[in-house]
């Protein structure tokens, strides 16, 4: 553990992650460190990204302060550490009586370039990396055999990792003592699909379930058979209407991707009355509001149809959200991908935590929206609200 605090010290980490809670989950400390190095006006640091249930924090420390971090974190507050030196990759683990076990790597052949650019521009850390071989996105044809990733699916490369990146926040709302059971509402080609149950099955060795529907028989036959390919076998895509779907398991995890106007309400709907623990849903096509909006308040946006149609679309996530608080969900809307990438650049993330003072105050904000805008969403339709 010395050597590798005086390497800290030294400017020697370049990258290192603390994580597995020490002690009983409390929302007031990150589940996850996450520390890398990088270069702010030629004076190196090291920028900490603290990753808690419903935010992300991110703070520079100096190699001094970081290194004393560190030392105070492990074992105290968490279990494992792994870092990745210019020299060396430590494995540090905590066990019985706060004992320290440090396995060591030596990775002298190497060099810092190798490992991790300084730079505020460096290639980024994905979960699926470039180069390493991925059967499923093989299959999808994103990669070559080889792992490299074809030049001209980058971009869905980078959607799936900020996408698994995404579901990783919500971990920690997914039980771990029986299988999760999870529905994908309009799977399509599936390839955030595939990702997702790659992510949970292969590398956080999570028991899931996976059903994914689409209306679609070719579409559906085409992912059973890259499914069976990959031995997946807790993963089946059914041809189907959602609103006919009744499982026959607690449903913990609900996703609806790029379903196009109210089938995302007819996602959101089921999800709500399965009690789903989790929704993680990526709006599309939000025309249903456009020619319900009026405002004379708003008139200088409402006269140009384009920026009526993106209002209109803001618009209807943001009833939605408020729906769904009113019904027992803690939401929040993120950016799922840069706009440079995909116009649908919008998650829908709710966890189920009741709250009576959270419903309250939606059920207003809600309300409000509803009468300055003259609107009366679809969503509301399945989850009628009184107004007193």
């Amino acid at each position: 553990m010395k050597e590798l605090l005086e390497g800290i010290v030294r400017g020697d980490l370049l990258h290192g992650t603390l994580s597995h809670l020490s002690g009983v989950e409390d929302p007031s400390i990150p589940f996850k460190k996450v520390i890398r190095k990088i270069v702010i006006k030629g004076k190196p640091l090291y920028q900490v990204t603290e990753h808690y249930q419903q935010k992300v924090l991110h703070w520079n420390l100096d190699p001094l302060a970081c290194s004393a971090l560190v030392d105070a974190s492990l074992p105290k507050c968490y279990l494992q550490g792994v870092f990745q030196m210019t020299s060396a990759y430590f494995h540090v683990l905590g066990g019985k009586n706060k004992q320290l076990k440090v396995i060591k790597k030596d990775l002298s052949q190497t060099t810092t370039e190798d490992h991790l650019s300084l730079s505020h521009n460096r290639k980024k850390n994905y979960s699926l990396q470039d180069g390493v071989a991925i059967p499923f996105l093989v299959e999808l044809g994103l990669m070559e055999a080889n792992g490299k990733v074809i030049a001209k699916k980058y971009d869905k490369f980078k959607q799936i990792n900020k996408f698994i990146e995404l579901v990783s926040d919500v971990l920690p709302y997914l039980p771990k003592d029986r299988p999760i059971e999870i529905v994908d509402f309009g799977c399509g080609k599936a390839s955030l699909t595939f990702a997702l149950y790659h992510y949970l099955h292969h590398i956080e060795k999570r028991e899931i379930s996976m059903t994914g529907f689409d209306l679609k028989a070719d579409v559906i036959e085409q992912c059973q058979a890259v499914a069976d390919r990959l031995q997946y076998s807790s993963l089946k895509f059914v041809l189907g209407d959602i609103n006919r779907y009744i499982p026959k398991e607690k449903v913990h995890l609900v996703i609806s991707l790029h379903a196009c106007d109210t089938a995302t309400d007819a996602a959101l709907e089921k999800a709500v009355k399965w009690n789903a623990d989790v929704i993680l849903c990526i709006p599309c096509c939000q025309h249903e509001l456009y020619g319900q909006i009026k405002s004379a308040e708003l008139k200088s946006i409402l006269r140009h149809g384009i920026l009526k149609e993106r209002f209109a679309a803001i618009a209807t996530d943001a009833a939605r959200a408020d729906i769904l608080e009113t019904l027992g969900y803690d939401v929040q809307i993120s950016e799922f991908i840069d706009l440079e990438h995909t116009p649908k650049n919008l998650m829908l993330r709710g966890i189920r935590q009741k709250s009576a003072e959270r419903e309250q105050h939606a059920k207003k904000r809600y309300l409000s929206l509803k009468e300055a805008l003259h609107i009366h969403p679809s969503i509301e339709k399945r989850f009628p609200l009184s107004e007193d």
